[in-house]
């Protein structure tokens, strides 16, 4: 396989000849590719700025032409060369990251802005080539941006109605909020009572839709559930998947919209008590939804698809070490990949480590006929391949692993060497360079 991420051997073999890598060894800094001895897989890092993050597993980071990605680090936004690994500033601060867009490469984002001595935020957007910057929407208070649609016309958001903003303010703002108060630790500790506390709160909320031309908001589907995770169809662009938040036994979770507020649709119900399904997310041709499926929790796992126009359903088998706090699916289905968990999860896996590649496998109808399978569940199996061994991976953060547009790599995120990075594992096992 080709592997452009890689730099030359030759660098390294010199130094070994003259007696100077084992010295590079004794140093501090810890290496930024190497062959993971457990699994065959070459890992590189991507980012060079200590805490820096690839982006949260459903969220776009692509360019339309697939050669670079944006991550975040501390101090801003950064678009990296995935051919070359070459790194570049794109917005400084400290931005909330929405998206890529997948018409334009425009990169959205929140901001905050200053004048007068008041502070707004502004859902912004920059043209990497140009750095033009332009402001799209003034947040009202209680508003939130997480998605664009698939043709760059509509940005999507929920708007919350409460007086008490400051109490749990953990869950305001999505995946990517950086939150300073308190370590990673200390948030996934406090996590599970925080959404308890937050679900019954029942506030007046609602979705709403913001044409970027017109300037026009349209507000729908108004309640006092909790709304979140909001992912527009990669190829529709009236088409909207949400979730209402919470703990997931507690919720029926998954939801489609259009983006007049037509044809609400619950898309997984439940069938058994502690049931639990969540972690959404597009296939890349927006044909299908797929989920984390576990019946009942912790107990027996799938990932799960939902055909958006057939309403078939399919199910893929796999095993409780093999669980990851998220999943995703290559282009043609071809892959599914995991980025694993501790055994402090829901699936209390004793060995789960890793970064993991699924090839699935339907199971053949061996019905002959005899059965009226309409309507009937697929099911499959996965077959893992182990991709990264994370064991020196704090699970607090949580790795959030995409394919690359070419298929050759997984992309995540780590702080296996100490501080997050980002990092791409080569999916074809192949020797150091």
């Amino acid at each position: 396989m080709t592997t452009r991420f890689l730099r030359s051997s030759s660098v390294l073999i010199g130094l070994a000849v003259c007696g100077i890598l084992p010295q590079l060894h004794a140093q501090s800094s810890p290496p930024t590719e190497w062959v993971d001895p457990d699994t065959g897989h070459r890992v590189v890092q991507l980012s060079t700025e200590p805490g820096s993050e690839s982006l949260y597993f459903n969220l776009n980071p692509f360019t339309p032409d697939g050669r670079k990605m944006v991550i975040t680090s501390p101090d801003g936004i950064s678009l990296v060369d995935l051919a070359t690994r070459s790194v570049e500033k794109i917005v400084s601060g400290r931005p909330h990251i929405i998206m890529v867009g997948r018409k334009t490469g425009q990169i959205y984002y929140v901001d905050s802005k200053t004048e007068n001595g008041a502070t707004s935020r502004l859902v912004c957007s920059i043209d990497p080539a140009t750095k033009a910057v332009r402001e799209i929407l003034k947040l009202e208070r209680g508003q939130s941006v997480s998605t664009v649609n698939a043709d760059e016309t509509l940005l999507g958001g929920t708007f919350t109605e409460r007086t008490d903003w400051d109490t749990n303010s953990y869950f305001e703002g999505g995946p990517n909020r950086r939150t300073e108060a308190r370590t990673a630790d200390q948030q996934r500790d406090s996590k599970g009572q925080l959404m308890v506390e937050r679900l019954d709160k029942h506030y007046p909320m609602g979705l709403f839709f913001h044409n970027i031309a017109t300037g026009e908001t349209k507000s729908v589907n108004r309640g006092t559930d909790w709304l979140g995770h909001l992912q527009f169809s990669p190829t529709d662009p009236d088409l909207l998947m949400f979730c209402h938040e919470g703990p997931w036994h507690k919720v029926d979770r998954i939801w489609t919209i259009r983006s007049d507020g037509s044809d609400l649709k619950l898309i997984h119900k439940r069938t058994m008590i502690m049931e639990i399904a969540g972690h959404e997310f597009w296939s890349a041709d927006g044909k299908s939804i797929w989920y984390d499926l576990q019946t009942p929790r912790g107990e027996d796992f799938w990932v799960a698809g939902y055909e958006v126009s057939s309403g078939v359903r399919t199910q893929y088998h796999l095993q409780r070490d093999e669980w990851s706090v998220h999943f995703n699916v290559s282009p043609g289905l071809t892959f599914f990949s995991g980025d694993g968990g501790d055994a402090k999860m829901v699936a209390r896996a004793e060995n789960g480590k890793w970064l993991y590649l699924f090839r699935p496998e339907l199971l053949a109808d061996r019905s002959d006929g005899n059965l009226d399978t309409k309507g009937l569940i697929r099911t499959g199996v996965f077959h893992a391949e182990k991709l990264v061994n994370m064991g020196k991976h704090n699970y607090a953060l949580e790795p959030n692993a995409m394919f690359s547009p070419d298929m050759k790599w997984l992309i995540f995120r780590s702080n296996m060497s100490g501080a997050t990075q980002a990092y791409a594992v080569e999916l074809e096992k192949g020797d150091a360079k």
